[in-house]
Order: structure tokens, then sequence, then C-alpha cells
């Protein structure tokens, strides 16, 4: 197999877009992490992985814009239409990435040497100025062989596997595991017995394994789809609308998978296919690592129609007919629901939303709330942008406590143990918590302020207590609790000393702290 690795693609697509942006630095985005970055963002130490702040303070001015897949797969379509004038067959793993099988056209162009060549005179014909090419005995080596842009000659593949670090993989659990093991490079895993493997790692292991001793994921023709599983829909009135074609796509996704399903079947590989009004017929063919879903076989339609129906050179009149054919299938492995029980696609779902909303509105317009070590119930919760690392464990007064925080994609928990707080409000926790606090009189029977001198004593017996936030502006206190004071920065000359009372009005229970002589009203319980 030949793979072709366009560099940097995501900032290849939006220099299209913008042809402003050439020659500044510009990185593009996903969420609030940077994919891609341009070379002037490189050489001042912008790399993939940094969050959008850091890149921004290492590269001021740099130009920052969103990840558009879209508006990539489009522009590939250029690149696609011109690989395909050396060979009729290429399937596409993802915009900025394809490859063929080379047994014809090596033999057509004289060796793989020459057709490396003829194909990166091709990408140039195309504008692409950054490619690599890579061929090896596989899809999964030819695409690390085109890393480091290297020919691998014929049955060679394993041993220019082996000194790759297992990350390369694709499966990060299971890396990580390995790596904890000792087993640190695709050889030493291909050197294990395929049953040890199997038995301690299933099929996800299995193919894993394949995959490090140069063999294909799966096994080839594991199954010869039915030529009756073609989807296909007849488009009449013809239609040159990219919006009315993907919802027509998306239809033809979810019947075709529903259909394999049926027959316990999943699709790995699909073609594309269309005809015009004026007799045009085009075909194309994606690649997925794994089982493709009924929206990543939706998107990858919307992407390919996009960019037959946008980019110039494409089809000259309206679709008549739109055709999926699945070209390589597997056995459905079937999912394995964890036994906590939850929606784990739900919560895929939610990520991707709110990444959606912060391309629209910024990296801070999605926040979500992590428990954290703190003395008052405003201290204990900390906001936190969605996609940042939480922290969700903290050791409380009394021992450990591990938080619970909401799991997604767009998350990671980070787990740290604290010190305990002296003087903590002890449980339950509020209700509802003031952010700012609601300003209130405590006063004794004497209509006098109720205060605390420096041993922690009060000066009188809390009777009333008035705020805004309480019913009536508040009342007579019939029941309390304290005080529990707290030493804020002590060894600051300015630092204060604040105490905290539980105060019950009516039926309200209420949080009230007491700090420099004034009351302010801080959270509500039910």
């Amino acid at each position: 197999m030949l793979s072709i690795w366009c560099l940097d693609w995501p900032i290849v697509a939006a220099r299209a877009q913008e042809p402003s942006l050439e020659g500044v630095p510009v990185a593009v985005l996903v969420r609030s992490r940077v994919l891609a970055a341009s070379t002037e963002a490189r050489n001042v130490g912008v790399i993939s992985g940094l969050r959008r702040r850091e890149a921004e303070a290492r590269c001021p001015g740099i130009e920052i814009r969103e990840a558009d897949p879209s508006s990539e797969a489009r522009s590939f379509e250029v690149v696609a239409r011109c690989i395909e004038t050396l060979t009729p067959r290429i399937e596409i793993e993802r915009p900025g990435i394809l490859s063929f099988p080379t047994r014809g056209p090596s033999r057509y162009f004289g060796g793989d040497e020459s057709l490396v060549a003829a194909v990166l005179a091709a990408l140039k014909t195309a504008g692409v100025e950054e490619a690599r090419v890579g061929i090896a005995d596989g899809v999964f080596a030819a695409r690390l062989a085109a890393r480091s842009s290297i020919v691998v000659r014929r049955n060679a593949t394993p041993e220019f596997l082996a000194p790759w670090s297992v990350v390369h993989l694709g499966e990060p659990d299971l890396s990580v595991v390995l790596m904890r093991l000792g087993i640190r490079t695709l050889g030493d895993f291909g050197a294990l017995p395929v049953g040890s493997v199997v038995a301690r790692f299933g099929a996800q292991g299995l193919e894993a394994h394949r995959l490090a001793i140069g063999e294909e994921r799966y096994p080839p023709a594991l199954s010869t789809p039915p030529p009756d599983l073609v989807e296909s829909c007849v488009i009449d009135p013809p239609s040159n609308r990219v919006d009315e074609a993907a919802f027509i796509g998306k239809t033809l996704a979810d019947r075709l998978l529903e259909r394999l399903a049926a027959l316990g079947l999943a699709c790995t590989r699909v073609v594309i296919a269309c005809e015009t009004e004026h007799g045009e017929s085009l075909e194309r063919c994606w690649r997925h690592e794994g089982a493709l879903t009924p929206a990543t076989l939706a998107t990858r339609v919307r992407w390919q129609l996009d960019g037959w129906l946008t980019e110039s050179g494409g089809l000259s009149g309206g679709l008549t007919l739109l055709r999926l054919i699945p070209d390589e299938v597997i056995p459905a492995g079937g999912s394995q629901l964890g036994f906590w029980g939850g929606d784990q696609a739900g919560a895929d779902r939610a990520s991707r939303v709110f990444a959606r909303v912060q391309g629209m509105l910024g990296p801070d317009s999605v926040v979500t709330a992590v428990e954290q070590g703190g003395r008052t119930p405003i201290e204990r919760v900390r906001w936190v942008t969605w996609g940042e690392p939480r922290v969700v464990d903290f050791r409380g007064e009394g021992g450990k406590h591990r938080g619970t925080g909401m799991r997604g994609a767009g998350a990671s928990d980070v787990y740290i143990n604290a010190e305990s707080w002296p003087g903590a409000v002890p449980g339950p926790a509020p209700a509802r918590v003031f952010d700012p606090p609601y300003a209130a009189q405590l006063l004794d029977s004497e209509s006098r302020p109720v205060l605390v001198n420096a041993r922690g004593d009060a000066s009188s017996t809390p009777a009333t207590l008035k705020s805004a936030a309480l019913p009536g502006q508040g009342g007579e206190v019939s029941a309390w609790a304290g005080p529990w004071a707290q030493d804020v920065r002590w060894w600051d000359p300015l630092g204060e000393r604040r105490v905290l009372w539980h105060v019950v009005v009516g039926d309200v229970a209420c949080l009230v702290r007491v700090e420099g002589g004034r009351a302010t009203l801080d959270a509500l319980y039910d």
C-alpha cells in the first residue's frame, strides 16, 4: 500500500479559505487544544496538544481558528482527484491522508520509487507543497512509512515496525498497559504469543497484535458483502444542494448499517457513488479504522458530497442518484456495557455539543463545577473550562473524600490529595450557594450586631437575621449552631478573622458569615 500524508492539512484548508493567513502563524484548535500549527507557529514552540492560552503565550499575535472538518474534506477533494489520474482506486481515511494499492501502479511506473516520484509531482500540481509518501505492506505500516518518507521493501514490514512505539497502535488504554508491562515497541508486542495476547486483551489485543506484526487489522476477505446490501436513492428532481443530498445520504447510511447489523456484520470501508443529470458518474472509497457508525458514515457522505458539489472541477449538474456500497465488512463485535451502567454515548454526544458551543462562543463559555478542598461552600467549588483537567479528589476534614465529577470525552480527571481544612463548615452541603453573597444583619435580642472575639467566643446570642434573600426580608432566629472560627491568611497583617453560623429563620436554614464586623448570607439549605 502507498500512503500519502499531507502535512498540517487543517492549516492548508484554513489558508485556502482565508488567503490572508498565508505567511502568518496559525493554529487550528479542537476543544481548546492545538490540533495543527503552521511552520511559523511551530518555530516559536507551538505544538499539537497545547492549550489555547499557552499557545497564545508562546506566540503573541497567533491567528486562532477552530477546526472545520467539512472545509478540510472539501479542500482535500482536489487532492483526491489529482491522485485519481495515477490510479483509479484510492481510499480516503480522513482529510489529509489517503492510500491506494501499489501493485498495478508500481508496475506501470516502473517500480515503487518511480511511483513515489510520480505521486509527489502530481501533488505539486494540486498545490500541495508539503507531503510525505510511504510504501509498505498494509495500510498501518504504510502510514508510518509516510512519516519518514520511506519505501519498505516487500516482506520487510515486520522489521520496519519493530522499533516503533506501541503508542502508534492508536489504542491509548492498551498502550498504557503495555508500557507498564515493559512492552514498549511494536517488535516487543509482536513477539508475544498470539494466544496469550487474546487471553489477556481480547479482540482489541488481537487486532493490535496483527498490526504489530505487519498484517492488516482484519484478515483479508473476511466476508464478501452481499450485492443486495447496496443502498441507493433516485433523486428527482436533481439536486445540487449539499444539505439536501447530505440528508438523503444520512438516510441511506442508517438503512445500510441497520441491514448489516441484522446480519451480524459491520462496515469498515464504503464506496460513495453518484450520478448526475448530465450522465456523470463518480465514486470515492472511504476507509475507517474501526466499524463505521451511522454518525461517522453520514459525516463522510456529507464531506464527499460537499467536495463534489462545491469544489470547482466537481459535478457539472445536479445529483440524480446516490449510492452507498459496502466494500469491506467484518463480523460485528457488539458492545460491552460497563458494569457501573451509564450512557457513554450520551456523554460523548454532550461533549461534542459543548465543543461546538466553545467554538462559537469561546473556550470559557462552557464550564463544569468541580469539588475541591475548602472551608466554605464557595471555596469548595471550582469552575473549570470544559476539556481542561479537573481536580475531583481532596482530603477534607475527617479523612479522604473522592468526588464524582461528570466524565466525558471532553474532560479528564486528575486526582490529588490536599490537607484537611480547619474550621470548615460541617456537612451536609447547602442546596443553594450565593456568589457573591447577600448582605445581611445578624443581631442579638437588643438589635446589636453579633460579633466574635479572638478566641472564637460570641459576643451574644443570635436573635434576628435580616437579608433581602430571605422571605419577608428575614425574621427571628429559631435555632442556631456555631460559630466556626477561621483564621484567613493569619500571617498577613491585612488578613481577617471570619466566623460562620448555621441559623434557622422560620423554616429556612441559612449559612451566615461574619467577617470584619459585617455579616453576609452565603448559602441556604433545603
